[in-house]
């Protein structure tokens, strides 16, 4: 059958049964051409219809299940009483046994099966006490002995309802998981951008202050030194821009969050990452710095954030690397680009559920916040690789976009 049809099929319960119920009853009838001996008599209209009647079942098996089930027995009753069997009635026993079992938890899925299955043993019994039973019908051994495919139908009924319920359970589970990852991803960006937010504030508060500083100091000797009043001065604009840039930057990471409270302690910059690289060779990781042009001058929110990028990465190598990796770390100043590279020997993080990355959520978020990229993955040949871009603005370009 084409894929579309079994999925319209599938996605439609109804269409599907009611084709079923025709073939169960199509099956029957032709079944039925070579008539029985006990059935020899009948009329074609009443055999037709009978046919059709112990096939409806099917039709609402999924639908009405239960009544389904009423109306099997019912079939059942009316064919018995007729004296002839349909070959349409077995099937639909058989149906309506696998489809309680497969879609009913244990307990109706038993009721059913009995409510079923008790008829086809008590009512020839009966017929037969009383008479009414031509000797051809099965007596009570067979009948019990027809019991047996009810039971194979019962038993592979459960088993695809087990298979179900699993599957259900796993994809559950799945999605839960799903949802905690998602949950855990979502509070890691948000604490790395509390702690973004909380090192913006400490250099905006430190070109404030400095600021403060420049402006007393070119009050005191504008009259007697207007050469260094001016050069203040001119600081004093350098640094303004600057802090408007990062005053930018602090409302953006804080759209959606409360202002934290600043910690006071000052903040790493280029200046700290030789220090950084010495501390980690000694520390017991081989890691060598390569500078390639000449930093000009640079936000403090730049070098801040070049600063954290390879602490990060060192510390990532530390964590996942191995006993025998060794790193380097590379920073390339340009016109325009300020590049950042690090890269390790080792056999970079292990896969595995849980392993969220909050380090590699940092650097991206602090590297976004500059208009950078970020790319991290592992190096042909083995080992780990941080590559972060970074626009340079310079520290007197004037700042558009108006006052903030």
């Amino acid at each position: 059958m084409d894929n579309s049809v079994a999925d319209r099929l599938r996605q439609r319960p109804l269409q599907a049964d009611i084709l079923f119920a025709v073939a169960v009853a199509l099956f029957s009838f032709a079944v039925g051409l070579v008539p029985a001996p006990e059935t020899a008599g009948t009329p074609l209209p009443v055999a037709l219809g009978l046919v059709v009647l112990c096939a409806a079942p099917v039709a609402v098996r999924r639908l009405r299940p239960w009544v389904a089930v009423g109306a099997t027995v019912a079939t059942f009753v009316v064919t018995s009483i007729a004296h002839y069997p349909t070959v349409s009635h077995v099937v639909a026993l058989l149906v309506l046994t696998y489809t309680m079992a497969a879609n009913c938890p244990a307990k109706p899925a038993v009721v059913a099966t009995v409510a079923l299955w008790t008829p086809e043993i008590l009512i020839p019994l009966i017929l037969r006490a009383a008479g009414g039973l031509a000797d051809q019908q099965p007596g009570p051994v067979s009948a019990i002995g027809g019991l047996l495919p009810g039971c194979v139908f019962f038993f592979v009924g459960r088993t695809v309802h087990a298979r179900r319920t699993s599957t259900a359970a796993l994809r559950e589970r799945a999605r839960v998981a799903e949802e905690n990852q998602r949950s855990l991803a979502d509070q890691a960006v948000a604490d790395e951008r509390r702690r973004i937010a909380r090192e913006l504030h400490d250099v905006v508060a430190h070109h404030v202050s400095v600021m403060g500083v420049l402006a007393t100091g070119a009050r005191r000797v504008l009259r007697r030194d207007p050469d260094a009043a001016d050069e203040a001065l001119g600081t004093i604009e350098d640094t303004s821009r600057s802090t408007l840039r990062e005053m930018r930057r602090l409302l953006d990471v804080l759209r959606t969050e409360t202002e934290p409270a600043a910690d006071l302690s000052p903040q790493p910059g280029l200046a700290g990452i030789e220090s950084l690289v010495e501390q980690v060779r000694e520390a017991g990781l081989p890691v060598t710095l390569r500078v390639d042009g000449v930093p000009g001058p640079l936000d403090p929110g730049v070098a801040l954030t070049i600063y954290r990028i390879v602490q990060e990465a060192l510390t990532n190598v530390f964590k996942h690397a191995g006993a025998a990796a060794t790193a380097q770390v590379r920073l390339s100043f340009g016109a325009l680009w300020l590049i950042v590279e690090i890269f390790d020997t080792g056999h970079g993080p292990s896969p595995g559920p849980g392993r969220l990355g909050h380090g590699l959520v940092g650097m991206r978020e602090r590297v976004a916040l500059y208009n950078g990229t970020l790319r991290t993955g592992p190096r042909p040949g083995g080992g780990f690789r941080v590559y972060a871009k970074i626009p340079v603005e310079q520290l007197g370009a004037p700042v558009g976009g108006g006052t903030t």
